[in-house]
Formats: C-alpha cells, sequence, structure tokens
C-alpha cells in the first residue's frame, strides 16, 4: 500500500502497518476514534512534519515482523474469529490486570499527595469511570458481540445494533483518556513525585497507549463494515 497516498485513512495505515501506532503515539495522532481521517490531512491540519512521520512509518514498514504476538501482525488477513480472540487474550487481558492495580496506585497517591495536588482527585474520579465503563465493556464484547460476529450472516442486525453500542462506548472511553490528559497536564509529574506516583502515572499512559490500539483493531478492522461514519 502507498501509505502516503493523500486520500488514505489513518486507520487503513493502522491495519496494514500495525506497529505504526507507535509513530502515530509519538506524534499525537488519533488513530482509534479518528481513524477514518486520511492522514495527510491530520498531519497538515496539527502542523506536523509529514517528511518525519512518513520516514519513521516506512522504518517500521522495513523492521516489520510476521510473529503472531508482534504488532506486526497482519490483522486485516485475520477472520473475525482470529481477530477477537486475539483482542480478548491480548488487549481485554491487560485491562483486567492494569486497572485494579492503576486504581489501587491512584488510591494511595490521592491519600499521600491530594492535599498538594487537587488535580489527584478528578484523575481519580475521571479513571474511576474509565474502570467501570471498561469492565462492562469487555463484557459485552465477550459475551455479545463476538460471538454474534461467528454467526454475522445470521445476525446481522444484531451485529449492526452491537456495534453501534461498542463504537459509542470507545468514543466515550476516548473522551475521558483525552480529559484525564487535560486534567493531568499531560501527566506532567510535580517534583515531589514518589515512587507510586510515578508509577502510576506511568502506567495510565501504557494504558492510553494500548487502549489506542485496542480501538483501532476493533473500530477500523473488525468492525469496519459495520461502522456507520
Amino acid at each position: 500500500m502507498n501509505y502516503m497516498d493523500k486520500n488514505i485513512s489513518i486507520g487503513d495505515v493502522v491495519a496494514a502497518i500495525p506497529g505504526a501506532t507507535k509513530v502515530l503515539d509519538e506524534f499525537g495522532i488519533d488513530y482509534c476514534c479518528g481513524g477514518h481521517r486520511p492522514l495527510l490531512e491530520v498531519i497538515k491540519n496539527q502542523g506536523i512534519d509529514e517528511t518525519k512521520v512518513y520516514e519513521k512509518i516506512g522504518q517500521v514498514l522495513a523492521d516489520r515482523q510476521k510473529d503472531y504476538s508482534s504488532q506486526g501482525n497482519n490483522f486485516n488477513e485475520m477472520s473475525p474469529a482470529v481477530l477477537s480472540t486475539y483482542i480478548e487474550d491480548t488487549h481485554h487481558s491487560y485491562l483486567r490486570k492494569a486497572l485494579p492495580e492503576v486504581s489501587d496506585l491512584l488510591n494511595t497517591i490521592v491519600r499521600v499527595h491530594g492535599k498538594n495536588h487537587r488535580e489527584l482527585y478528578e484523575v481519580y474520579k475521571l479513571f474511576g469511570k474509565l474502570k467501570t465503563d471498561l469492565e462492562q465493556h469487555l463484557l459485552k464484547e465477550e459475551t455479545l458481540l463476538f460471538p454474534a460476529l461467528d454467526q454475522a450472516l445470521e445476525n446481522e442486525k444484531e451485529v449492526l445494533s452491537l456495534t453501534e453500542e461498542i463504537v459509542t462506548e470507545h468514543e466515550a472511553a476516548g473522551e475521558i483518556l483525552r480529559e484525564l490528559r487535560n486534567v493531568s497536564m499531560d501527566y506532567h509529574l510535580p517534583e515531589d513525585a514518589c515512587k507510586t506516583y510515578r508509577k502510576a502515572y506511568s502506567l495510565l499512559i501504557e494504558l492510553e497507549q494500548d487502549l489506542h490500539q485496542h480501538i483501532h483493531l476493533e473500530n477500523n478492522i473488525l468492525l469496519k463494515q459495520y461502522v456507520r461514519r
């Protein structure tokens, strides 16, 4: 594919070159909820040097690995069943471990640092909502969406309805992630930040990146034919 084509969407670039997500994260380009937009248009709108973006994507493509567990998978060629399994084994498993861990860390730093850093209360509140929303979201995908996709021809109306719900929930999660970045000033660490504070913010950044990839795989590949733009 020609990833420098002016009309190619961000989602199509990442679908063909999964490792490009790291490049897009580096330049602050949204590839999950904004995956339908042309990459070049977004680059220009955000005032980014397109040469640097394309060079790094080209390097990712050159270094691409074909191992199943790596970012170099050709997710476009996976069947819905295989991709659903990959998402569940990789991203759902990650969230089930990370969500309670981050919650506990935030609880601790709010108690210790909240008096001097009042924004932590809002960070804790926002993350609590994200955690609750995602926990039910994972169950909905595993018990309703993924099984329905296995028999999509017989359940097209059900798949369309579930897709609309899932994408709406993805957008809500994306909005909370943006609010978290805003409230935390892009996860800025104050001078008195302890190891727990640093670990909490580091894991929040990691969780954000994983969730971006997770949503991208579903919105732009697994559910692409069912998404109503």
